[in-house]
């Protein structure tokens, strides 16, 4: 591999640097988009229990803050009534839709730079290419005291060499980058319906909590 990547010449070292980056943005989303941390199937149904006769105390509430993202938006609708009883269903989506929007935001992290290297990459390889093929016109020239025409064989195989390795690492760079990315982004489309439907769920409960 370092072979391949010396033959291929400096320009492919950003492309080597984007992939180390994106392999990292990978892993970091795939461990914090599971769903464990994000929207657990029960969760919903425990705040309704707990909070079926009335809004639980704060050390409770602080507990399911702290569990998840969907349990941080709902956090936010129990905070809200607890601090004003008399608290509108307005106010309610409102407050509960702020905390969704930050969540929503924290979801969404770094999946700009992974489209940014799905995008950038090829056109890395695109300039090892053209670099590559720079160089191959320069073995064709005629260097000083040379008969007329000659070449650099040398060159031109390196010239070569440069244009076919940058093409293909800048290929196999952002074609997992573009599906990963991909994935992501549906992944969190998904958690954020899920908490939006539950929200909607949520919200009702509270009024009906605020009306007894």
């Amino acid at each position: 591999m370092l072979s391949i990547i010396q033959a291929a010449g400096w320009p492919i070292w950003p492309l080597v640097a984007c992939s180390i980056l994106a392999l990292a943005l990978i892993i970091e989303r795939f461990v914090s988009l599971k769903t464990a941390r994000i929207a657990p199937p029960k969760l919903l149904d425990e705040a309704l229990a707990v909070s079926r006769t009335s809004v639980p105390p704060a050390d409770v509430v602080n507990q399911l803050e702290q569990n998840s993202a969907l349990g941080e938006v709902l956090a936010s609708g129990f905070r809200a009534l607890n601090g004003n009883p008399r608290c509108s269903e307005a106010d309610l989506r409102a407050i509960m839709e702020a905390s969704g929007r930050t969540v929503a935001h924290r979801l969404e992290r770094y999946l700009a730079a992974l489209a940014t290297i799905a995008s950038a990459a090829p056109l890395l390889g695109l300039l090892g290419t053209v670099i590559g093929m720079i160089e191959i016109f320069g073995a064709q020239a005629p260097s000083a005291g040379a008969t007329m025409g000659g070449a650099n064989p040398v060159q031109l195989a390196h010239g070569i060499s440069v244009a076919l390795y940058n093409t293909a690492f800048g290929l196999i760079v952002a074609i997992p980058s573009l599906i990963f990315w991909r994935y992501f982004r549906a992944r969190v489309d998904g958690y954020l319906l899920t908490m939006e439907l539950a929200s909607e769920r949520f919200v009702r409960h509270l009024e009906t909590l605020r009306n007894r």
